[in-house]
């Protein structure tokens, strides 16, 4: 007898032949390279159920750049799995070619020659589109947005979010969870919720003073006759990887058995026949919750920005991965039955801004909300001749970048930039405008502080953030990526263990060992701690980039990578 387990592969199996609809449904494009909307948009629906997942738009209402990471290392038993594969060995993986549009937008590769082929991607006017478009076919879809919507541009910040909120309500989403919304403060987040027209969603979120949950920890939708429990699980670790002072009474973390509680109860006592996670875990800590917790059908990931074109299978329980900032909208079909889920129909659905007719109505309202701040967001500081970029596990040139202002302007000899994983790409011969500049700094903490740190101070700094990304169980994995590092090179063993990551820190303008007991003056941004002083972090940048007029960022080779 055939088991649930093996009926769900061979029903996702199935759907990977099913002409251009479907797991692996790129394939056709591949060949043509002229990319058409009805193609993109190209979909053999099933079942009863239509899903549509959005999340880490990061307030990217515009089409962007944006390059995949080249470095994105799994460790322990995830090492070699997906998420964790990149470049040639992605296109291999799932059966792409190079110059493809699918290489554009899923790897690194060719990068800035294929963007300038196929151009932007993005665009909450082209994700209306798609979202309208599936809507019209399947008129109950549920659109789920996973978190790290409304921070990260010149606008959101100077509007606390409410230009992103205008934008989204525009498109009517059914739930959503959280993670940087947090840090314009529980005031601001409460504010916002009291004006949504669907529910804000984490069950992982609790009151400290009353020990109970804080926000609605799920809700309950029908479609076609299935009953639908769609979980909110808000990020775990935001008093560790932001400032908690912004929301002190809040708890979060895995809470591993709430989940499973949750889940009894929309399956015992609610009747759901289909059982979502609405996520903003990680990849990672999903994979690891969906092999611990027992009936969860889908988990929509989100926090750690990965896109992948075909769903992770963990026992009975499906994972996608929907990318960030807007250049991806995933569209899931599914077949339920008062028994449960019977089959699954994906397709990962670029936003190639070209191609995609903007919504006018959505275009039109991005437009005023951006139009008292067209002066600030267009004013040229000066231009680029390297491509800048921030995604990957290690330095990427827009925090080069950062790292040369925050040394010349603060006069330090090293200087820290976090391992962030927003912001989007320019291409060499862009001009820098003061919108590319707060698309990688927009934040409520952005005061660039100047310390004095011993060499021994330094090197637990680095170990501390090296453990949070590559400690081997994924429910200690609290950050982004690895802490950026400018005026200093450092060799890290991926493999080790705590404490012994960090080796060989060395201080790049004298080529001198880092001294333990020696001190050195250390510039840095977006530190949680509580009243700390300096300058934003964009005003830094920009003082840089007007000064140099011209920026040229080298290939960082000051960090060396082994153990992976």
């Amino acid at each position: 007898m055939i088991s649930r387990r093996d009926f769900l592969q061979a029903t996702v199996a199935a759907s990977a032949i099913v002409g251009a609809s479907g797991v692996g449904n790129w394939g056709r494009l591949a060949a043509q390279q002229k990319l058409t909307q009805d193609q993109l948009l190209a979909f053999e629906p099933m079942g009863n159920v239509t899903l549509i997942h959005l999340t880490d738009l990061h307030a990217q209402l515009k089409p962007i750049w944006f390059r995949e990471p080249e470095i994105n290392l799994g460790v322990g038993d995830v090492n070699g799995l997906p998420p964790h594969v990149t470049g040639q060995d992605f296109l291999n993986l799932f059966g792409f070619e190079p110059g493809t549009p699918e290489a554009y937008a899923l790897t690194y590769l060719d990068f800035v020659a294929l963007a300038q082929g196929y151009g932007k991607m993005g665009g909450m006017d082209r994700v209306a589109t798609v979202v309208k478009a599936i809507r019209a076919e399947r008129p109950d879809a549920l659109l789920l947005d996973g978190g790290d919507t409304w921070h990260g541009s010149y606008t959101s910040e100077q509007t606390a979010g409410q230009d992103v909120v205008n934008v989204m309500n525009l498109l009517k989403p059914d739930a959503m969870t959280a993670h940087w919304e947090f840090t314009f403060g529980k005031d601001r987040v409460d504010e916002i919720i009291e004006t949504l027209d669907f529910p804000f969603l984490g069950a992982n979120i609790f009151d400290n003073e009353w020990n109970e949950p804080a926000y609605e920890p799920y809700k309950m939708f029908e479609q076609n006759g299935a009953k639908i429990a769609v979980i909110g699980q808000a990020f775990p670790y935001l008093p560790i990887a932001n400032p908690r002072w912004m929301f002190p009474n809040l708890s979060f973390g895995v809470r591993q058995e709430r989940v499973q509680e949750v889940v009894n109860e929309v399956r015992e006592s609610e009747g759901a026949d289909l059982v979502v996670l609405l996520s903003h875990n990680g990849f990672d800590v999903d994979r690891k919750l969906a092999a611990n917790v027992e009936g969860i059908d889908i988990v929509l990931c989100g926090h750690t920005h990965d896109a992948l074109p075909e769903p992770v299978q963990v026992n009975n329980t499906f994972l996608i991965a929907s990318g960030s900032n807007g250049k991806f909208l995933s569209r899931i079909d599914v077949d339920v039955e008062k028994g449960g889920m019977k089959g699954l129909r994906h397709k990962l659905i670029p936003i190639f801004s070209d191609v995609i007719t903007p919504d006018p109505e959505v275009a039109a309202v991005i437009d005023a909300e951006r139009e008292p701040y067209k002066a600030e967001l267009t004013e040229v500081l000066g231009k680029t001749d390297s491509l800048l970029y921030r995604r990957g596990n290690f330095n990427g040139t827009w925090d080069d970048l950062i790292c040369n202002a925050l040394i010349e302007e603060r006069e330090a000899d090293i200087a820290l930039s976090p391992g962030f994983r927003w912001g989007p790409s320019l291409l060499p011969g862009d001009d820098i405008t003061r919108e590319d500049v707060h698309n990688a700094t927009a934040m409520s903490y952005p005061a660039a502080y100047r310390s004095e740190m011993t060499g021994e101070t330094i090197h637990t700094i680095m170990e501390d953030v090296a453990d949070n990304l590559f400690n081997p169980d994924p429910y200690y994995q609290q950050g982004g990526d690895m802490v950026r590092v400018g005026g200093m090179g450092y060799s890290i063993d991926v493999s080790k263990p705590m404490g012994s990551r960090i080796t060989n820190m060395t201080l790049l303008k004298t080529g001198e060992a880092i001294d333990p007991a020696k001190t050195y003056t250390v510039s840095g941004w977006a530190s949680v701690n509580e009243g700390t002083e300096g300058p934003a972090i964009w005003d830094v940048v920009e003082s840089y980039i007007k000064r140099k007029g011209t920026v040229s960022v080298d290939p960082n080779k000051s960090v060396k990578v082994t153990g992976a």
